[in-house]
């Protein structure tokens, strides 16, 4: 006959796993609960009652939102989170959010609860018709492609081995998702509390380049004539992003955010150079790719035959994402982005520099970047109008962002769709985060928000267009950020269309119908909502934006708002719409 441990060394399973997480560094576990969290929520209850350390426990009314919380959290605090969602329907909800901490490499813990397996005769068995609906023959399935490893919790005395093996995989490079399935019958069992309070047994795996690879990087890159660097996420950590940028200073290498996720140096740097550098490409003798999935458009431009490329990256192939990418490496250097760049850096340092050719190139990229900033910052100011630009609000907000940088706030700027880069002319690490390249998206707000929560006296700014916006579930956005006392300014930039779509169909149809016409199929979002009116639900501070000289004074107010009151702001901001010639 079975016995079960002593009750005064147990947990309930559903409460032990929070015990666990928090031994391994998790600060929150966002969650939406269901019906397979009854021993969750009362093991909670219990493991508090023992004065088990415990991560907070978020409930998160959606699980997109959820999802993009643990992945903004991460961004800041780079340290990985976890997620518990309800049975199938709250994975399936989660499903595009996996996909985005996927393509971002982003580490965390997925986990949902199953349909109870028994029907009856067993504490936890069935009890609801949803228990017969939700039942799946692969629910994993759901999220499989996405996570670097799955399993399906099969015993109580299993929680501290699951846990520590899930973690390691996680946080191995290259990083990315892991999913849990949790069945409820094992949640309701006594779990035993030994080593629920201790770290991983099991240490990730980190991967460091090759050091013939290494070598034959660096004396590619000292002897170059032309090189060029195209970086896409960042230089991975503050050390590496400043040394990184005396790097291209000293050995004077212009350097393209090309679609970039993330700034590896300052876009203020004379070496930092036009966001599609097609030209440079084309006549470049040798490229080095940083962590870029797609470091150009093979279509508009591509390197020369001779030309030597780089790789480098966690997975420089990104063989875990994608089935098909053919873009050339003739030297390929794996590991986290900072190790090995930094390793390349003082690899390439030890190399003589052509003093005159340096020299020589300085002063042609400085040039070139100083005439691209002031083309830029043109094209800006002249969108100050109503309705105005896209990049005339980016470029109020890169003015805003420097102000307070100078004085001291960190700040950070999350987009998708909303304020372009180029003229925002950000300087720092951490201070901008594209959405990923996934293009799942909703990805902004709830990622800004986590963000903020990581450091919540950082100055957090969500940018999206008003499609974006919603798709990121706002209304339970708003219910969060009220909630969490989380001062996210979130503009969003309304010109009442599928602004992206049209892009892309003229793009594709070049001369096209579509490109001729104003009354374009399913790009429309008219009539646009009040959206003003779905953050006052939730105490926002709001107001709407048409004239773009009213803009600075308006971004003005929303900062004072959010770092003085702690609140929550949203401007709604009227941008033009696409006009074609006809």
């Amino acid at each position: 006959m079975h016995k079960h441990p002593d009750q005064s060394t147990t947990v309930t399973a559903g409460g032990a796993l929070f015990g666990k997480l928090k031994a391994l560094g998790v600060d929150y576990v966002f969650a939406n609960s269901g019906t397979d969290f009854p021993p969750v929520i009362e093991g909670l209850i219990e493991a508090r009652d023992k004065d088990l350390d415990l991560p907070a426990a978020i409930t998160v009314p959606h699980e997109h939102v959820a999802v993009g919380m643990a992945h903004g959290y991460y961004q800041i605090s780079g340290k990985a989170q976890a997620v518990m969602l309800h049975t199938n329907v709250g994975l399936a909800n989660a499903a595009t959010g996996a996909i985005n901490a996927a393509c971002d490499q982003i580490p965390m813990f997925l986990m949902s609860g199953r349909t109870p397996v028994t029907e009856s005769g067993r504490f936890g068995a069935r009890t609801v018709p949803i228990g017969w609906g939700q039942e799946m023959y692969d629910q994993t399935a759901l999220v499989r492609e996405t996570c670097k490893w799955d399993y399906e919790l099969r015993f109580a005395d299993q929680v501290s081995d699951v846990l520590d093996r899930g973690w390691s995989i996680a946080n191995s490079t290259p990083t990315g998702p892991v999913y849990l399935s949790l069945p409820r019958e094992v949640l309701c069992e006594p779990c035993p509390a030994d080593g629920l309070d201790k770290p991983s047994q099991m240490q990730a795996a980190f991967t460091s380049p090759d050091p013939e690879q290494l070598k034959a990087a660096a004396q590619l890159l000292a002897g170059a004539k032309k090189p060029l660097i195209i970086a896409q996420r960042g230089a991975g950590s503050q050390e590496t992003f400043d040394a990184l940028t005396q790097f291209v200073s000293d050995w004077a290498i212009p350097l393209s955010h090309y679609w970039a996720n993330q700034i590896a140096i300052p876009m203020s740097s004379p070496m930092h150079v036009s966001w599609s550098p097609g030209s440079m490409i084309k006549k470049a003798d040798v490229i080095l790719v940083i962590n870029a999935l797609a470091p150009w458009w093979p279509d508009q431009a591509t390197p020369a035959p001779e030309a030597k490329i780089i790789q480098l990256g966690p997975d420089p192939l990104f063989a875990r994402s994608s089935p098909m990418r053919t873009f050339r490496s003739d030297v390929t250097l794996t590991g986290h982005t900072a190790t090995a760049l930094s390793q390349l850096i003082n690899a390439t340092s030890k190399h003589t520099r052509p003093t005159a050719l340096i020299e020589k190139r300085h002063r042609k990229i400085t040039a070139l970047a100083s005439s691209e900033r002031e083309l830029i910052s043109e094209k800006a100011q002249a969108g100050c109008h109503n309705p105005m630009t896209k990049d005339w609000v980016s470029y109020c907000l890169g003015r805003a962002v420097k102000e307070r940088t100078i004085s001291g706030r960190k700040t950070s700027v999350f987009h998708e769709l909303g304020c372009p880069l180029p003229p925002l002319q950000l300087e720092h690490h951490l201070s901008y985060f594209q959405e990923p390249h996934s293009g799942g998206l909703g990805w902004c707000l709830p990622a800004a928000m986590g963000a903020q929560l990581a450091d919540p006296d950082r100055l957090v700014f969500a940018t999206m267009g008003d499609g974006s916006y919603m798709f990121a579930n706002p209304v339970v956005c708003h219910q969060v950020c009220e909630a969490l006392k989380l001062p996210v300014i979130t503009l969003v930039l309304n010109n009442e269309e599928w602004a992206a779509v049209r892009h892309s169909v003229a793009g594709l149809y070049k001369g096209g119908k579509a490109s001729k016409s104003n009354d374009v199929p399913l790009t429309s979002l008219r009539p646009s909502p009040d959206f003003t009116i779905t953050a006052e639900a939730s105490r926002a501070y709001t107001e709407t934006v048409s004239d773009g000289h009213e803009l600075p004074a308006a971004l003005d107010r929303a900062i004072h708002v959010a770092t003085t009151e702690k609140r929550q702001v949203l401007l709604n901001i009227a941008i033009e719409r696409i006009q074609s010639p006809a």
